[in-house]
């Protein structure tokens, strides 16, 4: 489908450098991979956080606060 999308003189400098090196006319077959590459990590991410979610109030108490205390003795040691 065609569509009309706003982006800065830079990109489409940059998009044409790029369809040029690669021997296309146009940068339309760029985008569609920028997109599907986008849109494969976003549903990666969700079901990260899904599978995340799903693990809630599975420790105990108990190992909750151990984790806890171990993440926020490391975070203290970070620069």
């Amino acid at each position: 489908m065609r569509t009309t999308v706003d982006i800065p003189d830079e990109h489409r400098a940059r998009l044409l450098e790029l369809a040029a090196r690669r021997g296309e006319k146009g940068f339309s077959r760029i985008v569609q991979e920028a997109l599907d590459a986008y849109l494969a990590s976003v549903g990666a991410q969700e079901d990260a956080r899904g599978r995340a979610l799903a693990l809630q109030g599975t420790l105990s108490d108990e190992d909750a606060e151990a984790m806890l205390a171990t993440s926020r003795s490391l975070r203290g040691h970070w620069r």
